[in-house]
Parts: structure tokens; C-alpha cells; sequence
């Protein structure tokens, strides 16, 4: 996605954990980044409010908040937003992340899991010292590694037919050219970029537009516009396609989703 001025966001100056599972609550200013980094431990990446970018072996992974990103111990990786979030690291002692993927990966985010790390947020807590905390990080650890890992949300490609046309609708969400007159612009058929579409991003051009969409819908959402002039901006003739859509890959309705902004 189009990038503005950064803020450089500092380092995590830990050298040695302080538990087997720590946490590290941090708000991120809009368009900012993390340094290319890693850590002797695993790490997963909750985030609320807005979208998180991550560049971590060779792929771009995209995580809406309703998907954390694992990062493995020693994975090279940095990160960046574009808009403001609310961010939290779980960080996790090598010997104990057996059943986290090999790989680094979005999981998804249980309403369990958001419980647990808000309580954990509320109450200023890094560390389960006491019993009860402690079986709250249990539950966090087995919430996570049980989730079936997802490679991307928002698949890229540097196709020489798909890439001029990723990179305008990322740049426009609203755009509504048709595949077929994406096949005329770049000269091929629409049966052809359908076919790129599947083997280069597992998915119809139709599906991967509506994703667009809807990261795209929580930066209006956020900036205080009501369902219906989101539902408008995206081209949708009444709420309903719209809330349905949100629903689908959020968990939740836009209004749920903008009282928990709040």
C-alpha cells in the first residue's frame, strides 16, 4: 500500500526474556516502522484499530486485526502502518511454541484471545505472575497454536499482467473496472488474468478486490464515517451487502467493530 513519511519506531531493548511468556503493549503513531530485527523467541502480533504490514521472509503479510502474525524465533522481519493502532507482542519461549507454525503466518483471533489480551492491557499486566494469570496465559498460548494458519490475507504478485492491476485498485479501493476491461488495458483475456488470478493469489479477482474493500472500510469507519456512507464509498446501493461482506471476514459488524474504537 502507498506509503507517506515514517516514524521510526525504536527497538525493544530486551536482551533476556523476563518470563517464558511476556507481553509488550505499545501504541503506534500513523505511518509507522519498526526496524529489520528479530528475537531467540517466538513472537505473535496483536493489533486493534487499524492494519498491520509485515515483511518477513521474502512476503508481505497484511493483518487486519482480526489476525494476528506469528513470527518464529530468528525470523528477520520489520513492520509498518499507516494509520494509528493499538499493539501488543506476546512473546513466547522458543521450547514452548512446538504447535505454532514453522513459518511465519496470520492466525486468526478468537474472541477469547481479544478478551484475554484487553483484560491483560487494562490491568497494565507483562507477565502472569499470579495463579489465575497465569492460566489466562495458557489460554492464550492454546487459543493461538490451535488456529489453522493462513499464508495471506492480501496476496501480492509481481506479475507482469496482475501487478499494474493490484497496484491500482490498492491505490483505489473504489475502483469497479471490470476483469475484462483490466484484460483489454493489459492486453491479454479475461479468461487469462482469471486463470493468473488463482495460481498467483489462490483466489478470484472478485475476492481479492472485496478484501481491498474492506481494509479499506476500516480507515472510513475510523475516520467517523457512518456504515452507510462506508457502504456508499465502496459502491454498495444500501447497508445491508456492505455490513454482510465486514461481517464475513471480521467476525463482527461494523458498528461493533467502531464501538470497540471507541
Amino acid at each position: 500500500m502507498k506509503k507517506n513519511t515514517r516514524n521510526l519506531h525504536p527497538s525493544l531493548s530486551i536482551e533476556k526474556m523476563p518470563s517464558d511468556v511476556f507481553m509488550n503493549f505499545d501504541a503506534f503513531l500513523s505511518n509507522t516502522e519498526t526496524r529489520v530485527h528479530c528475537h531467540p523467541w517466538g513472537q505473535v502480533q496483536l493489533i486493534s484499530g487499524g492494519i498491520l504490514e509485515m515483511e518477513a521472509q521474502g512476503t508481505r503479510f497484511l493483518a487486519p486485526p482480526h489476525l494476528a502474525i506469528w513470527v518464529p524465533a530468528g525470523v528477520m522481519h520489520c513492520s509498518y502502518n499507516r494509520r494509528p493502532l493499538e499493539y501488543c507482542s506476546l512473546n513466547i519461549a522458543h521450547e514452548l511454541t512446538a504447535t505454532f507454525p514453522q513459518n511465519t503466518s496470520l492466525i486468526k483471533v478468537t474472541p477469547i484471545v481479544s478478551a484475554i489480551i484487553e483484560d491483560f492491557r487494562h490491568r497494565e499486566v507483562n507477565i502472569g505472575d499470579s495463579e489465575k494469570d497465569r492460566r489466562l496465559v495458557q489460554v492464550l498460548l492454546d487459543q493461538l497454536s490451535e488456529q489453522e494458519e493462513q499464508h495471506h490475507f492480501l496476496p501480492s504478485s509481481h506479475h507482469k499482467y496482475l501487478a499494474p492491476i493490484l497496484s491500482a485498485i490498492e491505490e483505489d479501493p473504489t475502483n469497479d473496472i471490470s476483469l475484462n476491461d483490466w484484460a483489454g488495458r493489459v492486453h491479454t483475456t479475461e479468461r487469462t488474468l482469471a486463470r493468473y488470478c488463482q495460481s498467483e493469489l489462490g483466489m478470484s479477482f472478485t475476492e481479492w478486490r472485496l478484501r481491498v474493500r474492506y481494509l479499506y472500510s476500516m480507515d472510513l469507519l475510523r475516520s467517523g464515517q457512518s456504515v452507510k456512507e462506508v457502504a456508499f464509498t465502496l459502491g454498495y446501493n444500501q447497508a445491508s451487502p456492505f455490513i454482510s461482506m465486514f461481517k464475513k471476514y471480521a467476525g463482527q459488524t461494523p458498528e461493533q467493530y467502531k464501538s470497540k474504537l471507541l
